[in-house]
Order: C-alpha cells, then structure tokens, then sequence
C-alpha cells in the first residue's frame, strides 16, 4: 500500500513538470509556478531573470501612464514627473522573487506547487506620488476649481456698520488624494488612471455673524492739535487712517507701528517736529506719537489689554503726565489686544483739529460701572539755564531760540473703578520718569574791544574878533537798524551801523547731556 502512494506521488510530481534528481544548475532555470503575482501581473512560467525584466517593464508602463484628475467636474490630466511618480520597493520584490523558487528534494517541491495553487502568492507593487508635487500640480493647473475662503468684512459709513458676508472657499485635500492616487496605481492596468480628487470645504476666520456683534462704544477718546501746522496736521490725518477699521478678533494684536510705518514721503507722511535724545527735531511722520497716545487712551477707556507702551523721553502738552504712548520702531511700540469673546473694531479720524479714536465691540461690561484715570504729578525737575551755541553768522548780541526748555517729571497712572458712584477699585498703570530738557539759543559772537585813542598836540588858537564863536555841530546818532525777524536783541545793545569783523567763538557753557535714547521720531509735539 505505502509502495502505490510513494509511486503515485512521484507520478503526480513528474506530470507537475518537477524532475526528480534533476541537476542543480537545471532547478535553478525551471520556470515560475502558477499562483505568483507582482500587482496583477501573473509570473507563471517565467524564469526569475525573464520574471525581473517583465515586473521592469511593467512598472515602467505604469510610470509612463497619464493620470487624469476630477476636480468639481472639471479634469486636468498630469504625467509621472508632474506628480513625482516613483516605485518604491523594486529591492522587496526583487527577494520576493527569488523565494518565490522551489527548492528542496521532489516532495517538497511538489508540495510547495501545490500550496501555491491552494494560496498564491501576490507581491505588491509600492507606487507612490509626491506630495508636494501633487500640491504645486492642483495650485497651478486647478485654479479654477479652487476657491480662497473670504472673510466677512465690515465698514462704518455715515454712522452705520455695513457688514459684507464672508465667502466659503474650496481646496483639494492632497493627503487623501495622494492616497487614492496611491491606491489607483498599485491597482491592475496601465492604460491610464482617473480619479476624483478629494475636495473639501475651507470655512473662512471671520463670519458676518462675528461682526453682527460690534454695536456698542467700549471706550473712546480725543485729543486736540489746534497748535500743529499743516505737516503736523497731515501726518495725524495719515497716520490715522492706517488704523481706521481694523478688526481685531479675539486674542488678536494690535501693533500701531507695523500699522502707520513705513515713515516716508511716498507713504504719505511729511515733516515736522519729533523727539530724539532728550531734543526736538525734524522727522518724517513726526506727530504720530499723538496717534498712539490718543489710541492708547481709547484703549484704556475699552478695557482692552495692554501689551506693550512707553512714555516719551519728554513730556507732551496734549496730555496729562503717563497718559501718553511714544512710537519708536519697535523699540519704542503701542501693542494692544482684545480681551474679549467677540470681535472689536477700531475707528480713527481727524475733524477739523480735533483727533479721535473709538473702540466698538459687544458691550458687557455692567450700566452701573464707570472709569476714571488719575494722573499724579511726583515730582518736577528744573531744566537748569539755557544752553548757548555760538553762532557767527549772527551779529555780536543777536540770539536765536533753537530749542524751548521742558520741565522734568515723574508721575503716575491710576485707573478708578466707580460703581453706583463709589470708588471700589484704584490700581497703578504707570509710573513714568520724563526727562528735564534745556532751552537752546544760538547768539552771535562777542563784540570786538574798542581800539584805544592816540593824543594829538593842540593847535594853536586863532585869533576871533570880539564876539562870541558859533558853538561847533555835533553828529547825528546813527539811526537804529532792525536785526530781522527771530532774533532778540541783546540787553541795551544799539545796533551797530556796519557788521564789526567776526570774533573768535567762545564756547557755550557747559550742559549737562541728556541721557541718550533711541530716537522717539517719528513723535513729538
């Protein structure tokens, strides 16, 4: 019995087409069973080199075929460079392959031809696109079928808010494409792919029911420049307006000088007075200073946070002591940001020589409550005697103001809190030191010495007849001539007739320097 089952076997093994005993170097060419795939590609019959070059040609197929994407109806159709297309486990199939070969004596090797009928074996291709390629491919050959989401916005015309409603935007999901891209390529076939991209939808930051909220004055403030000049007076109405109907959501920043810079002539800003190192200058933008003041203050009237504020090196005159904000680059910067749960909006403007900022948002803040800032005065610092600059192109005595003096001071910020009319809260916001400045003159140089008179001889008398001599005719005063405008005229000085040769300077008394600081300008006055 055992001898007819060995026997039928070894038939069954020889009609399998496995030579028993057959030489190594024969085995090793014998042709790939049934059951062995790499994709959907059968290997049947192939030896393992003809089977490598047959998985290279098939690969190189899939790679050379067009891909065609489906994106909200439209199609758009890209090659394997285009989506970087490579194949990614050519070593793994190359060991599948060879343990894909029958060894061992006739029984195993029939045994294992038989499993692979029962269980074959199918080796995975791993294609793969290129993310980032697929990303640059849909932003430049799908624009059409790709939309930015658009937040809703909102203006303050004729005294109303006019809000316009936000856009929903479209955008292609590349991780979830390239999956299916993926998964279309290891896929049967080499004739072309076509899939539908994944699209979804992209829900913009802002919505009209975000800003519906913004109705109510949280805080305002204004502050005058009926003394500024027409630069001065310009420089407020631009910088204003960089700012006027910024939006800021909550937890948002507020920067006033990445809103107003750059301070230059081709952004619309002039020259006029500003402060730097403890002195009153010319500057591009100068008087912005007084925009972020007067911002600052609304600010505070809003309860906003405060993220970052300086006073100037000096003080102003358009608000009490600690109730400024000095702009200087980022050194010297407004920061502020919003609190609360709804969005705000900040309006900015000049009218007339008035400036004017106002924060709206969702008032939540208690009817009974109110708000108080305190400035207190510590103390006050003498700018000393003025400073005097030689100047030779002035006339002995004349003297020209450059700069006028400012008093130094410390002080303090409080905010009052008022409930039904009683203070229940007072907290300490600032405590600012500004610094003492002198006045500057510029004075012509010193009068030369008068040149000493040579006795002469008397001449002898004449002789008169007996009647009185004519008394002799004195010289008229030289007539007083006017030194021009700007110039002081020196304690009973006559102006001279002819300007006396130029003297040699003589040094400005000594001043005690300013601490030195960057510049505050654009700012000022």
């Amino acid at each position: 019995m055992k001898k007819y089952v060995w026997s039928a076997g070894v038939a069954a093994a020889m009609a399998a087409g496995l030579v028993f005993m057959a030489p190594v170097s024969t085995r090793a060419e014998e042709p790939i069973p049934g059951g062995v795939y790499v994709g959907s590609l059968s290997l049947e019959g192939l030896t393992e080199k003809a089977a490598e070059k047959k998985v290279a040609e098939y690969v190189e197929d899939k790679l050379n075929q067009t891909i065609t994407l489906e994106i909200n109806g439209s199609q758009v159709s890209a090659n394997a460079e285009e989506l970087g297309l490579s194949w990614g486990n050519q070593d793994a199939v190359g060991d599948a392959l060879k343990n894909t070969e029958i060894k061992g004596n006739l029984i195993k090797r029939y045994m294992k031809k038989k499993d692979l009928e029962v269980n074959p074996v199918k080796i995975d291709l791993d294609m793969d696109v290129d993310q980032e390629k697929i990303s640059a491919f849909v932003n430049e050959k799908c624009g059409t079928a790709v939309t930015e989401a658009q937040n809703a916005t909102i203006t303050k015309q004729d005294g109303e808010f006019i809000i316009t409603p936000e856009v929903v935007g479209t955008t292609v999901d590349i991780e979830a494409t390239k999956n299916s891209l993926n998964e279309a390529l290891n896929g049967e076939g080499t004739d072309g792919i076509v899939i539908a991209a994944t699209v979804i939808e992209k829900e913009p930051d802002i919505t009209a029911e975000d800003l519906s909220t913004i109705k109510d004055v949280l805080g305002t403030f204004s502050t005058d420049f009926s003394s500024s000049g027409a630069s001065r007076s310009t420089n407020l109405a631009v910088g204003a307006a960089k700012l006027n109907g910024h939006v800021l959501m909550p937890g948002e920043v507020l920067s006033g000088y990445e809103c107003m810079h750059p301070f230059t002539v081709e952004n619309g800003y002039r020259t006029a007075t500003a402060y730097e190192n403890g002195r009153s200058v010319d500057s591009i933008g100068g008087g912005v200073c007084q925009i972020s003041t007067t911002l600052y203050n609304a600010s505070l009237f809003a309860e906003l946070d405060i993220v970052q504020r300086q006073n100037h090196s000096m003080s102003v005159n358009y608000v009490k002591p600690s109730m400024d904000a000095a702009i200087a680059g980022t050194y010297k910067d407004l920061k502020i940001s919003n609190p609360y749960d709804t969005p705000i909006y900040v309006e900015g403007y000049t009218s007339g020589k008035t400036l004017t900022f106002t924060i709206y948002g969702k008032e939540t803040r208690p009817a009974n409550r109110t708000l108080k800032f305190e400035s207190q005065t510590l103390q006050r610092i003498d700018p000393g005697a003025p400073a005097e600059q030689v100047d030779n192109s002035l006339m002995p005595g004349q003297k020209v103001k450059v700069q006028s003096s400012h008093t130094g001071l410390r002080s303090q910020l409080y905010k009052c809190v008022y409930v039904d009319g009683e203070l229940t809260e007072r907290t300490l916001l600032n405590a600012d030191t500004y610094n003492a400045s002198k006045a500057i003159y510029r004075v012509g140089p010193a009068a030369p010495a008068a040149a000493p008179v040579e006795e002469t001889p008397a001449a002898p008398e004449p002789t008169q007849p007996a009647e009185t001599a004519a008394a002799p005719t004195e010289p008229a005063p030289a007539e007083t001539q006017p030194l021009g405008p700007g110039y002081e005229y020196g304690p009973g000085m006559p102006a001279p007739t002819e300007a006396p040769a130029p003297a040699e300077p003589v040094p400005a008394p000594a001043e005690t320097p300013a601490p030195v600081s960057p510049a505050e300008g654009p700012g000022g006055e």
